[in-house]
This record gives structure tokens, sequence and C-alpha cells, in this order.
């Protein structure tokens, strides 16, 4: 059956026909029927390069034979127990091992839990009620972190969705990316700031990347407020390196949120912190937590299995860099902008790199339409939004590299 088949079908079952907005594509979506390395293959018969790594776990690439290998021998032993496992303990000594500051950590099963959770805790240790997210920035698809952005720091939240009642995104406040001021003067006239979320970069609409010291300031000023700074690494975590974007760039935050990549393709997510914070957490303190899902032992194998791949070859940071910085290269001067960090890239349908929310929703979103769809015709898979990153794994072939470098280059 097409892919056009199974659309019909699914959108008369399925909301919009799909599990996930981003993957309404128009006029239906491509279905996969298998995929290898840094391949896609499709129920129509064709074959793609694959720039989304199901937007950003697989950093080592489809069904790569340790993961394969570490769910099949978790397999023969179950697959859920509601229980303590083994891995656990492991699993959070080498994650906290590799962020300096982090000393306990809590698994889930998402990002998004992971993100909730982190919040609840810092309004637990902190007992203020309001938060600050960035312009733009993404923490999943729960009540408190659905604000319509730009509705700046001097107005009540408002809700990006339908079903999120005004309370509960009045204790929301937002701010621009790369605006250190603006949190500071924030931060002196509203005294019950629990905590600062933020995408140390941005992913969800880029990669937008902090501008010089934007990041320490914040943590300095975070500090002297007695505000808690929640790092979401669920994009960056692994992705720019082990110790992800704290380390990258120097910052230590309170609380940091895991996904993606810890789990290597099945889902998970964990949020960690500062043991005097993390003990407030049930059934030690009095911050609640819980889940069945919690823990799984397929998650945790398959997540421990990449991040002990990548402790084994910590040099592919580098060549993925190099990759990145290749495809840069081939796009020469054009209209737009290419922006990279690590394995993260984006071209930005504008001239100048964009530095904030603001600034990226001035793209031509029309001229990136027609891109993506160019590059779909030569056989490479972009995430088909402008305000998507791309993502390269280990998977991708010098080969791949040359198709993709090609692709941009004639396509743009």
């Amino acid at each position: 059956m097409k892919s056009q088949d199974l659309f019909d079908q699914a959108r008369t079952l399925i909301p919009g026909g799909v599990s996930s907005p981003v993957r309404a594509i128009k006029p239906y979506p491509f279905y996969t029927a298998y995929a290898q390395g840094a391949h896609l293959s499709t129920v129509d018969g064709s074959t793609l390069i694959d720039c989304c790594m199901a937007y950003g776990p697989l950093l080592l690439g489809h069904a790569h034979p340790e993961i394969k290998k570490a769910i099949s021998d978790q397999l023969e032993k179950g697959w859920l127990y509601g229980t303590p496992i083994s891995n656990e303990p492991e699993f959070a000594r080498l994650i906290t091992s590799d962020h300096p500051g982090m000393d306990m950590v809590r698994f889930v099963s998402s990002g998004s839990e992971a993100t909730m959770a982190a919040i609840r805790l810092a309004r637990g240790f902190t007992c203020k009620s309001d938060i600050i997210k960035i312009e733009g920035g993404f923490h999943g698809a729960h009540d408190g972190v659905l604000v319509k952005a730009g509705s700046g720091a001097t107005t009540m939240g408002v809700p990006d969705s339908a079903g999120v009642p005004p309370a509960v995104v009045a204790h929301t406040r937002q701010l621009p990316y790369n605006d250190a001021e603006a949190l500071e003067s924030l931060l002196a006239r509203d005294h019950d700031i629990a905590a600062l979320i933020i995408e140390p970069v941005l992913g969800n609409i880029g990669p937008v990347l902090p501008e010089e010291r934007y990041l320490k300031d914040i943590r300095e000023i975070t500090k002297a407020y007695g505000v808690l700074l929640i790092f979401d690494e669920v994009i960056t975590g692994y992705r720019l390196g082990i110790g992800g974007a704290q380390v990258m760039f120097g910052v230590k935050p309170d609380i940091t949120t895991f996904g993606k990549i810890i789990g290597g393709g099945l889902p998970i997510g964990a949020f960690c912190g500062r043991r005097e914070i993390m003990s407030l957490v049930a059934p030690q303190g009095p911050v609640y937590q819980a889940g069945t899902f919690s823990g799984n032992p397929l998650s945790l194998a398959a997540g421990l299995a990449t991040i002990h791949w990548i402790h084994n070859h910590p040099e592919i940071y580098r060549d993925l860099d190099e990759k990145t910085r290749a495809i840069e290269e081939s796009v020469g001067n054009g209209t737009g902008s290419f922006v990279r960090i690590g394995s993260m890239f984006k071209y930005f349908f504008r001239e100048k790199v964009p530095k904030n929310y603001t600034e990226v929703k001035e793209c031509d979103t029309a001229a990136f339409g027609r891109f993506w769809q160019n590059t779909l015709s030569r056989g490479i898979f972009l995430p088909p939004s402008q305000f998507e990153t791309n993502f390269l794994s280990v998977a991708h072939s010098n080969k791949d590299l040359e198709s993709i470098a090609g692709g941009y280059a004639a396509c743009l």
C-alpha cells in the first residue's frame, strides 16, 4: 500500500492523520517501511538520506548493531518489571559523571515529562510560583509551557493551545533569547520567579546560537536573584558532546533535563540536579513525580549502549563538526544564512543569521517550502519546516555528505 493510500485511511482514524503535528507534510506524508544507517526506505520504493534523524535522538543512525543487540538482549529478560533494575544506578552514575554539578537523576518516559517535573521541582524548592521561558523555546506539550511566543515579559502568558486555562500560563513569563538585560530587568520587578527554563541552543526554531557570554550572564543573574536555572538539554544532551551545552559553554545550571539521545532511539527522559534540589523528589521529599514506564528496561539498555559507544568513540564529535562544515562550505554566498553547531545545522532564508525568535520569524517560509520539496525530490529528507533543526549522525558517509552538499548547492 502506498503512502497516499495509507494517509487516506489514517486521516479518518487519527486527528490530522498523524501522531505528531510536525509529521503533517502536504499533500500527504511519506510512510517509512524500514531504516538503516543514514537512510530511510519508504513504502513507495524511495530511499532517502535522512537529515532529520527522528528529530535528534539517532546520533548513531538507524538500527545501529550495538544498540540493536542491547535491546535484543534485554528482550530475552523481559521488557517491563515495575521494579528497580541494575541499569538505573549505572546509567545515573554515567550521566552525573559527565555533567559537573549534577548529583542525582530521576528517569522518566519523555523529554516533555522531564521538563514538566523539573519545573514542579523548581517551584517546590524555591516556594515560588512563576517561571520564565524563552520566546521560541520548546519544552514539550504540557500546559505551563504552551505559551504563545512574543507575548513579552511585561504581559501575562497567553495560551498557545485550546484547552489550556489562561490561569495556568499566567504564571509563565517570556523573554527574548540572547537578551540578558531583559532578564535582569524582569527579575528586578518580579520576585515570585522560581526558575528560568531555557534551551541553551534553541533547537526547535534553529539552531539559534547563544551570543558570547549570554549563557554565563544569565547564570550570574539567576544566581544573584535566587532563581533556579534549568537547562533543557533534551536536544543538545550528548548531541554537542559529552556533557552537552553546559560543558561546551562552561555553565553549570541547577537542573538539567534530558531525552532523545540518552534513550538510543527508544522513549526516555530524565531530569537531574544538585543533591539539595533533587532530594525533594518523592519518595525522598515532598515534590511528587511517578510513572509506570519510568526507568523502562529497554530504554535504559538502548541508552546505556549508546552512551558507552560514545565514550569509546569521542572523536565522533570532531568528525560530525567537520561534516556540517563541509555542507556549509558547499552553500557558498547566497541570500540566506547557514548556521551550524556540531552535528546540528540549518539554512535560514534570511540574509543575516537570526539571534532570536523574532528574527527567525522573518525568514521566507515560502522559499523554504520550495527548497524542501526540491531537496526531497533529490532524495534528501530534511525536517519539513524552516523552524526545525537538521541533524547528522555518525552513519552519514562521505557519499551521503556529497549528496547533501550537492543537493543544497543545486536547490538553493
